[in-house]
């Protein structure tokens, strides 16, 4: 192979730009940091999905090879995160700190694809690096980059395939362009495996290629748009097979019918659908502090772009434009937030934010190269940007959200953990009215909650008619263990739900309910309030009730969890 081609294969394997670092030592920086801000919770037991498919699918192929869950009703979610995780599992241990610095890596894999794709895109190392560091103290993706979700592996793959599938002007070199295509269609097969739901990514720009192609009258052109169209969707193809070796094991393509019932037929009415596109819209440009960079962005957007002196050693000097992205390109991120906005408007039956996580990084490096372009502040207006994302992490907003955008995740997990301890010492052997998922926090050991599973009664959660129903049927349980099941924030009086929710659609539509609090449950239920511990907006509390009841041994593994309490949690 000629020097010139080798040179070449290698910035297509370990790209970099002059004056840049190189991939390879930017790797080992990002997953330091990562690793240091993230010491704190490396130790912490498993979390609501986590707890509730992501690691018992993982845990059962671990000891039995099988792709399809034993222990958990399988959702069909594609088998990719279960074997990396076992992959680690085999080599580290079966333990909690394992699992989470297997996710930093994924998370610090990430972090270089979005560096790398700022670096394409823009050109410059400082766009590159205040890109990445956004991104990574986002609150959302600050805290998935532990959790053993499949959503993170999804976004790292999906941002890696977007530095080869958006245009740059990169683009000149011919032989680069014959495999740039082929190489997202890479990333894009591995991100679908991952999660399935990364499919909108790719098929948006399928059909924008498409779109493209029958806009244009010239041939090599047309040519070119087809054959990117057709990269693009060449990642349906194993995910399919993938549906295909579903059904053989299991009878069903999508995973159990109540799975799919709660995440996309029950979700297909068009109220329903713009009340979550609202949901979705704030999502991307204000949830968690992310309004303050798409504010400074649209404020930026009304200035004209800096323009610098340069002076070249036996030149006149001339003015130079800072480097802003290829329209191409940006028009294909819209394209793909705009499809990712409605895909997951209509799919998901709970608006979690961590389904739009690959997003993130294009909004926040829409924003930071509109900075760099428009103002000489931009990097003050990044670090304003960083400062807002730092608090988010810590500060709880005045709107309801989910424990998972911040770190009330680890408050809720430290606190149910320590009621789980309260329940060892204090009433083993009991038999515990609880929720989901201190269902499976109680009856599963490997989850790192108890040393012995307890026998559980389930209740839906703690609202006043889950809590009467329970009171019908008082003689199955001897304790109960209360916790807060929704974030209800007493902040502002007027809040990000209150611009989609009308008539009761949060009720409605997404599951909004009103948890009782212990001391009401332990009135309604005619017992005592014997420990209670409440962290920031998180709460939990042990009731017990003075009589007599057989204690007994629950199903093993969290089967008798109900389907729906199972799949609730979404995608």
């Amino acid at each position: 192979m000629p020097g010139r081609e080798r040179s070449w294969l290698r910035r297509i394997v370990l790209p970099h730009h002059e004056g840049s670092m190189p991939l390879w030592c930017v790797f080992p920086v990002i997953f330091a940091a990562l690793y240091g801000t993230h010491w704190g919770l490396l130790n912490l037991p498993y979390f609501w999905d986590e707890a509730g498919y992501y690691i018992p699918a993982a845990w059962d192929f671990l000891r039995t090879g099988s792709l399809i869950p034993l222990t958990t009703i399988s959702n069909a979610h594609p088998p990719l995160p279960s074997v990396y995780l076992a992959l680690w599992w085999r080599l580290g241990g079966f333990t909690p700190q394992v699992t989470r610095e297997a996710m930093l890596m994924v998370a610090s894999f990430g972090l270089l694809g979005v560096w790398r794709l700022a670096m394409r895109l823009n050109g410059s190392a400082k766009v590159a690096a205040w890109t990445m560091v956004l991104t990574a103290l986002y609150p959302v993706w600050f805290v998935q980059s532990t959790l053993a979700h499949a959503d993170l592996m999804a976004a790292a793959a999906t941002i890696w395939a977007l530095t080869y599938a958006l245009p740059s002007e990169e683009d000149a070199s011919k032989p680069r362009m014959a495999l740039t295509a082929p190489t997202a269609a890479v990333w894009f097969s591995v991100a679908v495996l991952a999660k399935e739901t990364a499919l909108a990514t790719p098929l948006a720009l399928a059909a924008f290629e498409a779109a493209a192609a029958l806009r244009t009258r010239e041939g090599a052109v047309r040519r070119e748009h087809w054959q990117r169209a057709g990269w693009n969707a060449v990642c349906v193809a194993p995910l399919a097979a993938w549906y295909g070796y579903h059904f053989a094991k299991t009878g069903f393509v999508f995973g159990n019918p109540e799975f799919l019932r709660y995440n996309a037929t029950a979700t297909l009415t068009p109220v329903r659908f713009l009340a979550a596109l609202g949901h979705r819209v704030l999502h991307l440009t204000a949830h968690m502090n992310l309004f303050v960079p798409v504010l400074l962005m649209a404020a930026a957007m009304m200035l004209d772009p800096v323009r610098e002196s340069v002076r070249e050693p036996g030149h006149d000097g001339y003015d130079s434009l800072h480097s802003g992205m290829d329209l191409r390109a940006q028009w294909r991120i819209y394209a793909v937030l705009a499809a990712n906005a409605v895909a997951f408007s209509l799919l998901g039956g709970a608006l979690l934010t961590r389904y739009l996580l690959a997003m993130y990084p294009l909004v926040l490096l829409v924003a930071v190269s509109t900075f760099h372009r428009r103002t000489k502040w931009w990097q003050a207006m990044a670090a304003l940007s960083a400062v807002a994302f730092v608090l988010g992490i810590f500060v709880d907003p005045p709107y309801g959200f989910a424990p998972e955008d911040n770190l009330s995740y680890a408050r809720m997990v430290r606190v149910q953990q320590a009621a789980a301890q309260e329940l060892q010492a204090k009433y083993p052997g009991a038999v515990v009215l609880t929720a989901w998922p201190a269902t499976d926090e109680l009856t599963r050991p490997e989850l790192g909650y108890v040393q012995k599973p307890f026998a559980v009664d389930r209740v839906e959660d703690f609202s006043l008619a889950q809590m009467d129903r329970a009171a019908e049927d008082p003689g199955g349980y001897s304790v109960a263990l209360v916790f807060s099941t929704k974030l209800e924030p007493h902040g502002l009086p007027f809040g990000l739900d209150s611009v989609v929710d009308s008539a009761g659609m949060e009720e409605r539509y997404f599951g909004l309910h009103h948890d009782l609090s212990a001391a009401v449950v332990a009135e309604r239920l005619h017992g005592t309030v014997v420990w209670a511990r409440r962290d920031g907006l998180e709460w939990a509390a042990i009731v017990h009730f003075d009589r007599a009841v057989d204690a007994r041994v629950d199903e093993p593994e969290g089967k008798g969890r109900s389907a729906e309490r199972q799949t609730g949690s979404g995608l």
